[in-house]
């Protein structure tokens, strides 16, 4: 059975942008820790494995799509409260997904 509209409109999708950007150095794959501000709404923390594919400075101040209402999950030791969303290519190098132009913080991706 395959996911339904309604699925999609359940998730709670939202624009934010990256202020914080930490060393995760105890997660299994190389990650980052992130403060992202959606505006609003105010701060919230993500682990992105995105270490390999992106530097501290390409990620500081840069808009990103996340999934603001799954429950929060624990990552190597830091709780994770929104998920970043990203392409995934074939050879594994992920692109994070970002408004076309800057959009307001906190904007429902629809």
């Amino acid at each position: 059975m395959g996911a339904t509209s309604e699925d999609f409109q359940r998730l709670d999708i939202r624009v934010g942008k990256i202020v914080e950007v930490g060393e995760l150095a105890q997660a299994r794959k190389p990650s980052y820790r992130l403060t992202i501000d959606f505006g609003p709404l105010g701060r919230r923390r993500s682990v992105a494995a995105a270490k390999t594919n992106y530097g501290r400075d390409d990620l500081l101040n840069r808009q990103v799509v996340c999934v603001f209402n799954l429950p929060p999950r624990r990552v190597a030791g830091v709780l994770s409260e929104v998920l970043v969303l990203a392409a995934t290519e074939a050879d594994g190098t992920l692109r994070l997904l970002r408004p076309d132009t800057e959009a307001e913080l906190g904007s429902q991706i629809t």
